[in-house]
């Protein structure tokens, strides 16, 4: 057997009119080259159909990837200069909130690519998939268009990977990975071992979540990072109760 080593091109998004007004997107990864494929993928639906009445985002089985991706991608369909996520850690580095301006997902040099996108992408309603399948990146977009209520959340429970790592040089050759902070929603909801809920929650088959109901979350790793907002929210409700009991 030839064997010829290659470098293997995976194309993330894909699309199509499913019915006259109505398009399906999917992002199945978070990649350099996704933020771009993505407006020639929306530019042509909208070439097919000028007069879209809803747009289906599917981030089912959407693992992640690069942030820059997920920023831009929320920042196609949210108001100009909105904060889409931020992150919080131990050290002042690691406080930093992404807006949706160019510079945080295609850099301070160049064109902005979503300014290719009709501005009707803003408005269309929207309808974003999720399942246990999203994580990291794509439950950052599904957070930001749930909180700023641009989208509705359809399907079961995310991953919950709401964790930044970041790398440590030691040596030229060597390096550690930290976790080092957590992702929030822009209304400030913890990612962390907790993922995004659907407003609308729908099992993805008659008898329930299929392969997905097979699958663990982060919430089920053992010695997994904990989700502070909850932590915070059990240590408030312990303090009330220890008051009232106090004052009995």
């Amino acid at each position: 057997v030839t064997l010829i080593r290659e470098l293997i091109k995976q194309h993330s998004v894909k699309g199509k009119i499913v019915s006259p007004g109505y398009a399906w997107l999917r992002i199945s990864q978070f990649q350099e080259p996704t933020l771009e494929d993505m407006v020639k993928k929306i530019n042509a639906l909208y070439l097919e159909d000028p007069a879209l009445k809803g747009l289906v985002l599917d981030l089912r089985n959407d693992p992640g990837g690069l942030l820059p991706g997920a920023i831009g991608v929320s920042a196609a369909f949210l108001p100009k200069d909105v904060a889409v996520v931020s992150t919080n850690g131990q050290v002042e580095d690691s406080k930093r909130t992404y807006f949706a301006k160019r510079e945080f997902y295609a850099g301070r040099v160049g064109s902005d690519p979503l300014a290719k996108l009709p501005a009707a992408v803003k408005h269309v309603p929207m309808v974003v998939l999720i399942n246990t399948g999203s994580a990291s990146a794509s439950e950052i977009v599904a957070g930001a268009l749930q909180d700023y209520r641009r989208a509705t959340i359809l399907g079961t429970q995310s991953y919950g990977k709401g964790s930044v790592q970041t790398v440590h040089q030691i040596t030229d050759e060597t390096a550690v990975k930290l976790t080092t902070a957590r992702y929030y929603t822009p209304l400030g909801r913890a990612i962390q071992a907790k993922g995004i809920q659907p407003d609308l929650r729908v099992e993805e088959t008659a008898n329930g979540d299929g392969f997905n109901a097979l699958r663990s979350r982060e919430a089920d790793l053992l010695k997994h990072l904990s989700n502070d907002k909850e932590a915070e929210a059990e240590a408030e409700a312990l303090k009330i109760e220890r008051a009232m009991i106090g004052a009995m």
